[in-house]
């Protein structure tokens, strides 16, 4: 198969963005309705949709998300038409969180219905950043391009943060509650905890390589983070300002040595933390911007990230 004749369709942003990065985009036929970076794929037909509402506040999302699993339905599903139309001859997906994209079941039902084509299937299934190394290496080799200069570009990125803070003393390592979701309370976890250790913080609340977790508000507060960093999952800045009031109502949220010293953090989680691609370097930038404002000055704040007031 030449390259000119490779079709794929991407079910996952992530994804998306690894095939970009390796300078396949023109390659790629298809996207899902998450899709939207690099914004040259925006005009590519949309192949899944969701079954709930996003505009609704956490908490719903939360209920929607667990009505559909306990109903044993996919949260997303796939414009099966639409992968007819495409003919694709290779599909991205995930195998790691039915929440987060369409699940490998879904796509497997899918494929089930086309009737002209047989495409292969790249399942992506990252926990740390090893993983997500990995996935590089593998679509590029599936394509039999070279991801050498995109890894060693995204190694040095890197190496130059935690070279400056593996300096730092133990008293300049603040504590760091990343936040995933608010109703109900999750911590950001899996490739998190890498990340705000390269940046030079400490991560509570969770540990690498683990799926997020739930966890008590009482467990926050007798945690009582330095730093505190909403990134929800596919919430952008905006979003992320309105949710994370529900917790500054909360009676002992002024109480919190973050708050009382100006450290609480929005960010685009849907854009950076949330997606296991290369931007996850660019997300270990904001963080080293956020964490070591002393140190790290790279041009994301009032793009990626804002301090949010708190103490007015």
């Amino acid at each position: 198969m030449t390259k000119d004749s490779t079709r794929i369709i991407s079910l996952i942003p992530s994804g998306t963005e690894i095939l970009a990065a390796l300078g396949l985009t023109k390659a790629i036929v298809g996207r899902s309705h998450e899709c939207d970076f690099p914004p040259e794929i925006l005009n590519l037909p949309v192949c899944t949709q969701a079954r709930l509402n996003s505009n609704a506040d956490s908490g719903e999302i939360h209920n929607q998300v667990n009505d559909l699993l306990q109903s044993a339905l996919s949260i997303y599903q796939i414009k099966t038409d639409i992968f007819e139309q495409l003919q694709p001859t290779h599909i991205i997906t995930q195998d790691q969180c039915d929440v987060c994209a369409v699940s490998f079941g879904e796509v497997e039902n899918a494929l089930k219905s086309l009737t002209n084509s047989s495409p292969q299937v790249i399942s992506l299934q990252p926990d740390v950043l090893k993983d997500v190394w990995n996935d590089i290496k593998r679509v590029a080799q599936t394509f039999n391009v070279d991801s050498e200069p995109l890894l060693e570009n995204l190694q040095h990125r890197i190496q130059i943060i935690d070279d400056k803070t593996q300096s730092l003393s133990t008293v300049n390592i603040p504590t760091v509650g990343c936040i995933e979701w608010t109703q109900p309370l999750m911590s950001a976890s899996n490739w998190i905890p890498e990340l705000v250790n390269y940046a030079g913080g400490k991560a509570l609340f969770s540990s690498i390589g683990k799926p997020s977790q739930q966890f008590g508000w009482e467990t926050f507060v007798e945690g009582n983070p330095d730093i505190i960093i909403f990134m929800p999952c596919g919430f952008d800045l905006n979003r992320t300002r309105t949710d994370a009031q529900l917790l500054t109502q909360k009676p002992e949220w002024m109480q919190l040595r973050a708050v009382k010293n100006d450290r609480v953090y929005i960010t685009d989680g849907n854009s950076y933390f949330n997606r296991p691609g290369p931007r996850l370097v660019d997300s270990l930038e904001i963080l080293a911007e956020i964490i070591h404002t002393e140190i790290f000055e790279y041009g994301y704040q009032g793009k990626a990230w804002e301090q949010l007031t708190v103490n007015s």
